[in-house]
């Protein structure tokens, strides 16, 4: 076990062995997900942290070479504070530096900089505003997880679902019905025809995605590791007669179901498809005792002009509480490389906003 600083402690657990992070709250800090991004260019390590008077909790942290001599860490939606921990910024921030500063010792010293998306959020007295970050880190020029985003609450009626959503939302999930639109969860067997909707919906609205075998090998993993918190990866779909119209993934584990991934085709659009999958996924989750329906990733507010304003209405119409975390944040270990791949990375990102604005 690492020395006790002021806030926090770190010690390493055995890279090789992520089952420490079998318990942890969110699937991106999880051991599954640890084996699954170990499948696609990342090393996986799982650290213990211990807070002063807090027990320990386990630490997913990701590694990937950037060039010859180069490499980051990434900590997807960590560190996962204990829930009596102080609230306020400055203490957080505090807490997550000295991780970052424990971190840089046990990482190679290739890496140039320690990114983290913190998983929390503000509570109703900072008016629902995400938490601040402050130095040393550094606000990354693109965020790797959504840091906003819509929570549904499945512990409520489904009459009472229905009625937090705005009305032509309720509309929309009974037409489609009425109009015969079948829903149906096909899961791993459905992959092909998933992938054949995601590769039309990159291509309509200029997405980047990954090939079939990084979803495949998601089912994979998933089901590999589903009684050691690994979770249930879902697949349903969504045809009429005999055309296929939408498709949506979809992660449960613990009290929590995520939407991951959806898809949909450029016909028969009128159907409303989108909306009979998500209202079907939602009671699925709910029936296997899920407490909240993520719906992973919203523009951070409902400006028109946002290249995903589309997203924003079509998930908000659905009810739920709006949340913002802070999003991704640097901890610079070499700070001029840092700038210069932050740089990068800024110039990458507003060539993919402007290809979406001018489609």
């Amino acid at each position: 076990m690492g020395k006790c600083i002021n806030a926090a402690y770190i010690g390493a657990v055995d890279g090789a062995d992520l089952s420490a992070c079998d318990g942890a709250d969110s699937f991106l800090q999880s051991a599954a997900w640890g084996a699954f991004k170990s499948r696609f260019g990342w090393t996986s390590r799982a650290c213990m942290v211990a807070y002063n008077g807090f027990p320990p909790r386990p630490l997913l942290v990701l590694c990937r070479r950037l060039a010859p001599g180069l490499s980051m860490a990434y900590v997807p939606w960590g560190p996962e504070l204990p829930p009596d921990f102080p609230a306020d910024d400055n203490t957080r921030t505090l807490a997550l530096a000295e991780l970052a500063g424990e971190l840089r010792r046990l990482l190679p010293r290739s890496t140039a900089f320690i990114r983290f998306d913190p998983p929390w959020y503000g509570g109703e007295h900072t008016g629902g505003a995400a938490p601040r970050i402050g130095a040393p880190f550094k606000r990354a020029a693109a965020d790797i997880q959504p840091p906003d985003t819509v929570l549904i609450d499945l512990t409520a009626s489904p009459e009472a679902m229905l009625d937090a959503m705005r009305r032509k939302w309720r509309y929309n999930i009974g037409l489609a019905g009425k109009r015969g639109v079948r829903v149906s969860r096909l899961d791993e067997t459905g992959l092909d025809l998933f992938y054949r909707l995601l590769t039309e919906t990159a291509r309509r609205d200029g997405l980047a995605i990954h090939s079939i075998d990084y979803y495949r090998t998601l089912f994979e993993v998933c089901s590999r590791s589903a009684g050691s918190g690994g979770g249930e990866l879902r697949l349903y779909a969504a045809e009429h007669e005999d055309d296929a119209l939408a498709a949506i993934v979809v992660l449960c584990r613990g009290t929590q179901a995520v939407y991951l991934y959806g898809a949909s085709a450029n016909h028969k659009r009128n159907l409303m498809a989108p909306y009979a999958l998500q209202w079907r996924a939602m009671l699925d989750a709910k029936d296997s005792g899920c407490a909240v329906y993520d719906l992973f990733g919203i523009p951070p507010d409902d400006n028109p002009n946002h290249p995903m304003a589309g997203l924003y209405l079509f998930k908000t119409g659905f009810g739920g509480r709006i949340i913002h975390r802070p999003g991704s944040w640097d901890y610079p270990c070499k700070p001029l490389l840092c700038a210069t791949f932050n740089a990068a990375e800024k110039l990458r990102k507003k060539l993919r906003d402007l290809k979406k604005r001018t489609r």
